[in-house]
């Protein structure tokens, strides 16, 4: 049986660790920190998944197409709320 991993993080005889990039930057094994997002960031996914719930919910049993183009309305509004609030603009 093989030797287990030791909880923490390993030397070698010269100090290095072998990490690489910001793991060696910021000391941390497991690479970037969490990311949750901002809270307007949140509302706008949220307003573009209830209109693929509605327009989903338009096409079950029988197809409602004013409803189904009421939630593509919905789609297109967050999708255009999300683009005034630069929602891709926090990624790494």
């Amino acid at each position: 049986m093989s030797e287990q991993a030791a909880s923490g993080t390993m030397a070698d005889a010269t100090g290095n660790t072998g990490a690489h990039g910001l793991d060696a930057l910021t000391g941390e094994s497991y690479g970037h920190e969490e990311f949750h997002g901002r809270p307007v960031s949140w509302v706008a996914a949220i307003i573009i998944i209830v209109g693929f719930i509605v327009g989903g919910i338009a096409l079950v049993p029988h197809p409602h197409w004013w409803l189904f183009w009421t939630a593509a309305g919905i789609v297109v509004i967050g999708t255009l709320y999300a683009a005034s609030i630069h929602i891709f603009d926090d990624w790494y």
